[in-house]
């Protein structure tokens, strides 16, 4: 990514899309030019938060809600230490932000980060678009970065795809850190941290966990230094595939009986520890708005989806495993892709999505309940 921060409102900038399609608009944030993966939200608030997930590492997030930036950027909302998403795709900026937590406008906090984003296109037809033929590589450019179409397209098709990525040791913490509970300790949790979001280790905090957040180099030896009650794998980028490692040391949790826990990344981690494979959507899910069913209680839940890769385990059917039994826990009613996980005979579960709702509703806190109850369970 290059990028420079001098006054966009008139600088002309282009989206190019590895398929040749083009989108023609304005400089939004910082003028110059970065790649990643196009991908959309349907979230129509939340932005902040969705900017500051690591999970959106190396992708190009485009919004479907029209009208973005009205409240600002604020101190208090970002889930990370900087902006994450290679680039920022909105169709009609907010000139002025008003909101009473705002301290400076959206713009000014994507060009002071060096984000490089486009304004003023079809953000319809851009996810039309990408809904019917899929997530790709794309690329902005903006200012000096503008050249001719073939040049633009040849180095947007240049840049590598989303599999086969390794991106958690990217954006995860390389030193563990410890997050104290809220009130009386009750449990110690130790987390892996593959690009763990500032509120999931919040949620616990509240429910009286002492949260070790741990490198994604921990070891099972790391995990079982902090005498943990409970382990948790948290969400992060890249495709599940690359994540040998991981799997390995969840592999050990299991071996071990304590209670697990996984979100997002961590879903598709304990799939791939059970022995089910993954790939990769057509689009993926992302947003606040995504029906969910726990198939336990038949509850539908709305949640909060970031996820391009997702579990192949079948969903109707209880699974002979290494570790056991083990079931499909929830499905996405859009599309019945696996967004759940649960072992039978050991104290293990996880979801695909986003419990923490940061942004989202919170339908879904109940599952840090559930980690709990198990660790209690354990206990007693």
């Amino acid at each position: 990514m290059t990028t420079s921060t001098r006054g966009t409102a008139e600088v002309p900038a282009v989206l190019v899309l590895e398929d040749g399609r083009i989108f023609r608009g304005r400089a939004y944030g910082a003028v110059g030019e970065t790649f990643g993966e196009a991908v959309f939200s349907t979230g129509m608030t939340g932005y902040q938060e969705t900017l500051t997930d690591p999970s959106y590492h190396r992708q190009v997030v485009v919004m479907t809600a029209p009208h973005v930036g009205n409240t600002g950027v604020n101190d208090d909302d970002p889930e990370s230490r900087r902006i994450w998403v290679a680039g920022y795709v909105v169709r009609d900026p907010a000139r002025v932000p008003s909101n009473w937590r705002s301290r400076r406008p959206l713009d000014e906090e994507l060009a002071a980060q060096g984000v490089v984003g486009i304004s003023g296109i079809d953000t319809r037809a851009l996810t039309r678009h990408l809904r019917e033929r899929g997530a790709m590589r794309v690329g902005i450019f903006s200012g000096d970065a503008v050249r001719d179409d073939a040049a633009l397209l040849a180095s947007v098709q240049d840049v590598p795809p989303m599999e086969g990525a390794d991106l958690a040791s990217e954006v995860a913490t390389t030193e563990p850190y410890v997050v104290p509970a809220i009130g009386e300790k009750k449990f110690t949790v130790a987390a892996i941290d593959l690009g763990i979001k500032g509120m999931t280790a919040q949620r616990m905090t509240q429910r009286g966990i002492e949260v070790h957040i741990l490198p994604p180099t921990a070891t099972v030896d790391d995990v079982y230094a902090v005498a943990p009650d409970g382990v948790f794998f948290s969400n992060g980028p890249g495709d599940p595939a690359t994540a040998d490692h991981a799997v390995a040391v969840m592999r050990g949790v299991l071996e071990r009986g304590t209670p697990l826990f996984g979100i997002c990344f961590g879903n598709q981690i304990l799939g791939r520890a059970l022995g089910f494979g993954t790939y990769k959507l057509k689009y993926g899910h992302r947003g606040i708005n995504q029906p969910v069913q726990d198939r336990a209680t038949g509850k539908v839940e709305v949640t909060s989806h970031n996820h391009g890769f997702a579990v192949d385990a079948p969903i109707d059917q209880v699974s002979d495993t290494p570790f056991g039994r083990a079931e499909v826990s929830h499905v996405c009613l859009n599309d019945n892709v696996v967004e759940g996980l649960r072992l039978l005979d050991k104290p293990a579960f996880s979801v695909q999505y986003h419990p923490e709702a940061a942004a989202g509703p919170h339908d879904a806190a109940y599952l840090f309940d559930r980690f709990v109850s198990l660790m209690e369970g354990q206990r007693a």
